[in-house]
């Protein structure tokens, strides 16, 4: 049998106005709790190893670094149209070339 890493889960809440925060954060047992809660109330939860790891290096209540507004981003959209919302200001007729967007 394999010895498997423990379960890691970082939650984050993001207001729309502000950075994203780490709202919870934990190994094992307690990650496994956190899953269980997000997925109770209907919380969409993505799998990222690499992103995980790099988000429980942060504190509770700390926005996540400029590093990692992308990859973070991508999450939030899709939990955004998993819940059929669309975020405010968003204008889907714009269209942007890739250049634009990195910008």
């Amino acid at each position: 049998m394999k010895n498997q890493k423990p379960t890691t889960a970082v939650a984050l809440h993001y207001d729309g106005k502000e950075a994203p925060r780490i709202t919870a954060q934990g190994t094992g047992e307690l990650a496994e709790k956190i899953i269980a809660l997000a997925k109770e109330h209907g919380i969409p939860l993505q799998e990222d190893v690499a992103l995980v790891s790099l988000l429980s290096k942060l504190n509770l209540g700390d926005e996540i670094p400029h590093a990692l507004y992308t990859a973070v981003a991508e999450i939030i959209a899709f939990a955004y149209i998993l819940n059929g919302k669309i975020p405010e200001g968003f204008d889907s007729s714009s269209k942007q070339t890739t250049d634009q967007a990195v910008e």
